[in-house]
């Protein structure tokens, strides 16, 4: 039977009791007189943004020389103005009043023009901070606008994460505004420990690597990072140095978003909120359930919304379908010149296994319930399922007989006892 550890610990605040905690913790005179970008996440995180960009302007609107907003894509689809508007909370009247001179900004990952370098990990740097796994120099580039600001001001949640360990803090730089160079590069890194090795530890190769490169940029950075349930209701929230704010953050959701269980499933049905509207971030509903699907188990995908792999990177995931880390390794040459972050991306929807003598093993099946057709998942490799054909309640209360329904999947992580 599932270990719930979610509200039993922790209460959330109300919206008064944010505001409150917000307002104590920030530190208004910091920014006063100051170029200020706030940077917060896209769609994709649950986040009540709406309350928090309300109180953080209701607290730096008047004292800031100017305050700006940045979503964080990394390499996300750019959101249209009326998106963003949305995602903020932002009413059309708002816009041409309270915030008409918010300026609102994509980032923009694969331009170039609008990314600057701010120095490089050398290749002693990353074989320190990898432990050997990788040796390289690799060209530390964000979003250039950074230089029009005095300060950087991040605001996003942390969670569980199969890259970092922990997501939030100096992330929403790198690789939330950064250039591809050192995203592919530390992406790989984490595919090379593995989703089942990194996610849910909070001192990891990569958060090293987050990390030492935020000491390059050229500006000052500080942090509101906070800490939600699945309805975006806050536990805590933290400000200060990137570091300090994510290690606060960071010990709280270690307490609510981590599940233990007594022993692995033979089948998850693993549902995606809507706000996963491409494989490429519903994935993660298989990134917080793979440990605890037993040896040849099945883990099913279950997005009936979903007909697309991934605007930005959907032809090369065709190119190369999904595949265990070793696939990849053991035929380097034949794949290292496909974007490293798109190898990782793959390695960790398919999971863990072994590839021995040209012979591909994965250690459990990935199937995909969605508008993506049985032709298209044959040939990335993934199983298929008509979502016409699961009915979601006849998956639930059955832990006892090995099945476990997760109805919003990909912030949770579920790991087993011990």
């Amino acid at each position: 039977m599932l270990t719930l550890q979610d509200d039993k610990k922790m209460q959330t605040l109300s919206e008064a009791e944010v505001r409150q905690r917000l307002s104590e913790r920030l530190d208004t005179a910091e920014f006063s007189g100051k170029k200020v970008l706030l940077i917060v996440p896209d769609a994709t995180r649950t986040a009540p943004l709406p309350l928090l960009f309300d109180a953080v302007y209701g607290q730096l609107g008047g004292v800031t020389a100017q305050l700006d907003v940045m979503i964080a894509l990394g390499t996300h689809p750019a959101m249209p103005e009326a998106a963003i508007l949305k995602l903020l909370g932002i009413s059309d009247e708002d816009r041409t009043g309270r915030y008409a001179d918010v300026g609102l900004f994509n980032h923009e990952w694969d331009n170039p023009a609008a990314l600057t370098s701010i120095g490089e990990l050398t290749r002693q740097d990353v074989e320190e901070i990898s432990e050997g796994l990788l040796s390289l120099d690799v060209d530390v580039q964000i979003n250039a606008r950074i230089r029009d600001y005095d300060s950087l001001l991040v605001l996003g949640p942390v969670f569980p994460h199969e890259v970092v360990g922990f997501s939030g803090g100096n992330k929403y730089f790198f690789p939330g505004i950064s250039g591809p160079d050192l995203l592919n590069f530390f992406h790989w890194l984490g595919a090379l420990i593995t989703n089942v090795g990194i996610i849910g530890v909070k001192d990891t190769p990569v958060r090293r690597v987050v990390d030492r490169a935020a000491t390059l940029i050229p500006v000052d950075r500080r942090a509101l990072t906070f800490v939600v349930n699945g309805k975006a209701e806050i536990y805590d929230l933290f400000y200060g140095t990137p570091e300090a704010a994510w290690d606060s953050a960071a010990d709280v959701s270690a307490q609510v978003h981590i599940e233990r269980v007594a022993k692995p499933f033979k089948q998850v049905l693993s549902c995606a909120p809507l706000m996963y509207d491409e494989l490429w971030v519903a994935g993660k509903c298989m990134y917080k359930l793979e440990s605890v699907v037993e040896d040849g188990g099945e883990l099913i995908i279950f997005a009936p919304h979903l007909d697309e792999i991934s605007t930005e990177h959907g032809n090369y995931i065709k190119e190369i379908g999904y595949h265990i880390r070793d696939y990849f390794q053991k035929q380097w040459d034949d794949f290292k010149h496909y974007p490293w972050g798109v190898l990782a991306h793959s390695t960790h929807v398919r999971g863990t296994g072994t590839f021995e003598d040209g012979v591909e093993k994965p250690r459990i099946t990935v199937t995909l319930a969605s508008q993506i057709p049985p032709e298209v998942c044959h040939q990335i490799n993934l199983a298929y399922r008509d979502p016409a054909t699961i009915d979601v309640e006849s998956f639930a209360n059955r832990e006892d007989e090995g099945i476990l329904l997760v109805r919003k999947a990909g912030e949770q992580l579920y790991r087993l006892e011990g």
